[in-house]
């Protein structure tokens, strides 16, 4: 997708706007090229969260080759906090779905982790979102990223000064990662989609909440260091409800009627993006991680499943954001 001197000075401007964004994204900064041929998006229109989850979702799994035969799949769900509403945590019914698809398909093994940003209390997290019954009644184990077990990592990109993390033994021998974010503006970092979901594999018991270092460290850096050590494999992006304005909280709940699957997070980003509004390619970490980590290009993705459509309204977001809007 080009982009025109107009386009090009208006995201300039958001650029410098934004606190979290800096000069050093016009410098590439990372260490090799991860960017398959060509990627596969598949959108999937959604009216509500109900039992028949599960059978939309195994039909669009159909759509992917998918082989996690014998492999432990690891589920990553956005789980912020324990206030109420649909609009700030990936919907416990979604996970469910996926993990029984993903059983069904021959994982060895299927385990949902995270590590809240905001609660420092993960079991209060849980039993307030409506996980708690659901990972007991199915008998998923959960992992509390936030203390588990660390292991010292080097970073494969230097867009921090970070040159290593401390990232959970769970993470780290996971052979098959899905994140599953909530589709939703955010205040710091324009969007919060799959790859800035990778944040709750960070501990905050080390990393402080809401992992302070890497918002000192740059947010839109943090999330590249981030993807580029641990790959995302597969994205299942809940936007039935999502959230416009100021996320990732605070914002209002707005009905999308979309799940948005991948085998590219960079692509499931920009095509969220481009559902809610936004252009992708100024969204900085969408835009840089374009470079070699995926495709955000739409002549590089095939689009399967419903026809991508960008809202007649799009989605609010705080004024520092604003020329993330396609109309800017």
């Amino acid at each position: 997708m080009s982009i025109s001197r107009r386009e090009l000075l208006a995201g300039s401007a958001g650029l410098a706007a934004g606190a979290s964004v800096s000069v050093p994204f016009l410098l590439p900064k990372y260490h090799f090229d991860r960017r398959p041929k060509r990627s596969r998006v598949a959108i999937l229109n959604v009216g509500q969260y109900s039992p028949k989850l599960e059978q939309l979702l195994e039909g669009a799994l159909r759509l992917f080759p998918l082989d996690v035969m014998g492999k432990t799949v690891l589920l990553k769900p956005n789980l912020v906090d324990y206030l109420r509403g649909d609009a700030i945590n990936t919907h416990p019914s979604l996970v469910l779905a996926a993990v029984e698809c993903f059983r069904r398909l021959g994982a060895k093994s299927v385990l949902v982790a995270e590590g809240p940003g905001h609660q420092r209390d993960t079991q209060l997290v849980l039993s307030q979102s409506g996980y708690e019954d659901c990972l007991r009644n199915d008998k998923i184990r959960f992992v509390d990223l936030n203390r588990d077990e660390l292991v010292r990592t080097r970073l494969r990109a230097s867009y921090t000064s970070m040159k290593y993390l401390w990232l959970p033994r769970t993470i780290l021998e996971a052979d098959f990662l899905i994140s599953m974010p909530k589709i939703k503006a955010h205040r710091w970092s324009g969007v919060t989609l799959s790859m800035k979901n990778m944040f709750g594999v960070v501990p905050g018991t080390r990393y402080g909440w809401p992992k302070n270092i890497l918002h000192w460290a740059g947010i839109q850096q943090s999330i590249l260091d981030i993807c580029a050590t641990v790959p995302v494999h597969f994205v299942i992006a809940d936007g039935i409800i999502a959230m416009e304005g100021n996320g990732p909280l605070n914002g209002t709940p707005r009905q999308l009627g979309k799940i948005v699957i991948s085998n590219d997070p960079v692509a499931a980003d920009a095509t969220c993006a481009r559902l809610v509004g936004f252009e992708p390619n100024r969204v900085a970490h969408i835009r840089e991680a374009s470079r070699f980590l995926g495709n955000s290009s739409t002549a590089l993705i095939d689009q399967v499943g419903e026809t991508l459509m960008a809202p007649d309204v799009p989605f609010q977001v705080v004024p520092d954001w604003e020329y993330l809007h396609y109309s800017v």
